[in-house]
C-alpha cells in the first residue's frame, strides 16, 4: 500500500453512537497532502466530520463538511491559480464479510456504499478525497486561449539539411 498524505483512523467498535471530529492537518500534512494532489500550496484544509451508525441497517453513514484554500496551477499560462473549497459530502460505509475463496458475488448496488476493510475507518483519508474531488482536473486561468503555432511549411526531417545546402551548387552531395 502506498503512503497516504494524511490519516486519521478510528475503529468501527470505537464509533459507538456515533463521533464527530475536526481534522485540520498540519504545515507537513497539508505539503504531503498538496504533493499528492499535485497543487502548488494549501495554506488551509479542516474537514469537520460525523461518523453514525445508521438505524436500520449494518451500516455506517459518514457525513460533514471540507473546507480549503489551495492553490492549483494554471494548465496553460502555469500561473498560480488560487481556489476556495467548500464541499458538503455523505457518504454510506458497510463492513465487509470475509471473502470466501471460491465463491464471488457480485451485486449492482456496490457503488452505493464504501467498504470498511479491517474494522477500520480513515477519517484523514475520505477528507482528502472530498479535496480531490473538488479541484478543476483541467485548471485554466479566466481567459487563457491555447494558440495552436503554425504549423512549419515542410515536416521533413531533411528540410534542416536543405537550408544548409549552398545556393549554387545544384547537384552535388
Amino acid at each position: 500500500m502506498k503512503d497516504l498524505p494524511f490519516t486519521d483512523t478510528v475503529r468501527i467498535n470505537q464509533i459507538g453512537a456515533g463521533l464527530s471530529r475536526r481534522l485540520e492537518p498540519d504545515a507537513d500534512a497539508r505539503k504531503r497532502i498538496a504533493r499528492s494532489l499535485d497543487l502548488q500550496g494549501l495554506e488551509s484544509f479542516v474537514a469537520e466530520i460525523e461518523l453514525a451508525p445508521t438505524p436500520t441497517s449494518s451500516a455506517w453513514t459518514l457525513k460533514g463538511r471540507v473546507t480549503a484554500h489551495a492553490v492549483q496551477t494554471c494548465g496553460l499560462t502555469l500561473e498560480p491559480l488560487p481556489l476556495d473549497v467548500d464541499r458538503r459530502f455523505s457518504i454510506q460505509l458497510v463492513e465487509s464479510a470475509p471473502q470466501e475463496a471460491e465463491e464471488i458475488e457480485v451485486t449492482l448496488d456496490e457503488d452505493d456504499v464504501d467498504p470498511i476493510e479491517d474494522g477500520k475507518i480513515d477519517l484523514g483519508q475520505y477528507a482528502v478525497e472530498q479535496l480531490a474531488l473538488s479541484l478543476d482536473p483541467f485548471p485554466r486561468k479566466a481567459g487563457a486561449a491555447f494558440v495552436q503555432p503554425d504549423e512549419p511549411a515542410e515536416i521533413s526531417p531533411f528540410a534542416a539539411l536543405k537550408a544548409l545546402k549552398p545556393g549554387g551548387d545544384p547537384g552535388r552531395g
